[in-house]
């Protein structure tokens, strides 16, 4: 049997120090971020851990600055009003945070409109914010950046809607390439005359020079901007999908196009009631389905991924140097909600160390999995022990972590749902147990319930209480309990090992220290 000490500690998957500890990743700890765009303009204030921040403070007001843009070349009146006081107020919110200067940026209607700059000179006169009035292929690269901030490995089309443009920018091997910039946002193609025989023939002429440009042979899309999320989660309606996270969600090209069909034939109104869609949103949904559904038929990717991660998140990855990049974004974010949330912050990679022999031959994906629930595993010991299971995997499954698939969210979530609860029947949550196989859920059981058995060892480590040894050819689990540590292995942990055995398929051994033979848990 494979023994514990015969696997290494660390795997490479940055389990060693915390990226938070770095001078570098500290001076990025709390940063604000301002996007002034056609359609919205938004404060994002970022904190905690740099690679996998969270989301100290987001506010946006759909002011409309765009509308109207293609018709007059200036920016609408109530739109630039309702901007400007959107920005005066956030500089005020700024310095009651007391944050570093905000970094602020617009886009397609600031830097095409004819009064932009005088715009530009009256937020800052008025504000002390300076806009840095950026353009299309800017925007793109920054967006793609977004991208990477929550997808590391990202590979494919980057594809950015706003109000009056839209950007394409290519990803691979964890830097940008080609980018591009088009006329296709909803409220340019307001204008377009000649009814919708018109309007989709112009989108498809539009959309044929951005595929010469950028080539077809992108397997992957990642949607950037509101209009794209917001045809996602009416996808998720359509569907009848059990989450309603829309970072990474992932659609096919025929449920897209069959969507858009759906949207073209359905109550607006009634769907905006049941998404929570705002109106100024949804008024924009038709024109932007128009254009999804023309990308997907000429691009032809395998594969539609949803991200929220976009321009403001590209900002932040700007800030960063490159080795906090490198950085798994899932772990960091899981090891600094370990070290501000658990009673005994560094208990996680003990227990994950003790955990490997169960692990022997598993992928990195795998390992990865079981590397963040050990970081979780005791991150919601505050909750009420009736509801701790179902707070742990509502955690898992809602919270701001990037580099995670909706399946992994679920996985992750389980395993801790059973790191508190050995049964899952009867469960509120099974719906979303559908997004996962047999197998898969089976595999999230034996996680939990191995951390569950592993957590009450010891206060300082597992491993001081004894070791786990593994042969899943000859389906025996074994636990080799240390000399002088009986009293710790007692009725409950007893219990617990046997429950993960049985999760396991194998037949549960202790054996003491020293001992030859195995005797019956």
């Amino acid at each position: 049997m494979k023994r514990k000490s015969d696997i290494p500690a660390e795997d490479g998957l940055h389990f060693d120090h915390p990226l938070f500890d770095d001078p570098s990743a500290r001076a990025l700890e709390r940063v604000g971020v301002v996007d002034v765009g056609s359609n919205s303009v938004r404060l994002v204030v970022f904190d905690g851990a740099a690679r996998s921040p969270a989301y100290f403070y987001n506010e946006k007001i759909m002011a409309g600055l765009g509308k109207g843009l293609a018709e007059t070349r200036a920016l609408n009146p109530e739109g630039r009003a309702r901007a400007l006081a959107a920005l005066k107020r956030f500089a005020a919110l700024a310095r009651g945070m007391d944050l570093p200067p905000l970094t602020c940026v617009a886009t397609a209607a600031v830097r095409e409109a004819s009064d932009g700059p005088a715009f530009a000179r009256e937020v800052e006169d008025t504000t002390g914010l300076r806009l840095n009035v950026i353009d299309g292929t800017e925007e793109a690269r920054l967006s793609a950046q977004g991208v990477l901030l929550g997808w590391p490995e990202a590979q494919g089309l980057v594809c950015d809607i706003g109000g009056n443009s839209m950007e394409l920018a290519e990803l691979k091997d964890g830097e940008v390439g080609r980018r591009v910039t088009s006329p296709l946002g909803p409220f340019r193609l307001q204008e377009v005359k000649g009814g919708k025989a018109a309007l989709q023939k112009h989108i498809r002429k539009v959309v044929a020079g951005l595929a010469a440009d950028m080539g077809t042979h992108h397997e992957r899309i990642y949607l950037v901007g509101g209009s794209w999320r917001a045809i996602a989660r009416l996808d998720m309606e359509r569907r009848g999908y059990p989450m309603t996270v829309l970072h990474e969600y992932r659609m096919e090209p025929q449920m897209v196009i069959d969507t858009v069909d759906w949207i073209g034939m359905s109550d607006l109104n009634q769907l905006r009631q049941k998404t929570g869609t705002s109106q100024a949103r949804m008024d924009l949904v038709p024109l932007a389905s128009l254009v999804l559904k023309e990308l997907v038929e000429t691009f032809a990717p395998k594969e539609i991924d949803v991200s929220s991660y976009g321009i403001r998140e590209g900002l932040l990855y700007e800030q960063m140097p490159q080795k906090l990049r490198r950085r798994d974004p899932l772990i960091e974010a899981c090891r600094y909600a370990e070290q501000t949330m658990a009673r005994m912050p560094g208990f996680g990679k003990k227990l994950y160390n003790f955990l490997l022999p169960l692990y022997e031959g598993a992928t990195a994906a795998r390992l990865r999995m079981v590397k963040a629930a050990c970081l979780l595993h005791d991150t919601t010991w505050r909750a009420h022990p009736d509801y701790r299971a179902e707070v742990c995997f509502d955690n898992a499954t809602r919270a701001n972590l990037g580099g995670l698939s909706h399946q992994e969210r679920v996985f992750l979530g389980l395993a801790l749902l059973h790191r508190y609860k050995n049964s899952r029947a009867g469960s509120r949550l099974e719906p979303l147990f559908a997004l996962l196989s047999a197998e898969e859920i089976r595999q999230a059981e034996i996680l939990g319930k191995a951390m569950r058995f592993g957590a009450m060892l010891s206060a300082q480590s597992p491993e001081k209480t004894g070791l786990l040894a593994h042969d899943a050819e000859a389906r025996r689990l074994a636990f080799r309990l240390k000399s002088g540590q009986e009293a710790l292995f007692g009725e409950v942990a007893a219990a617990r090992f046997q429950s993960l055995a049985e999760a396991l398929g194998a037949e549960a051994r202790v054996e003491r220290e020293g001992a030859e033979a195995l005797t019956e848990a």
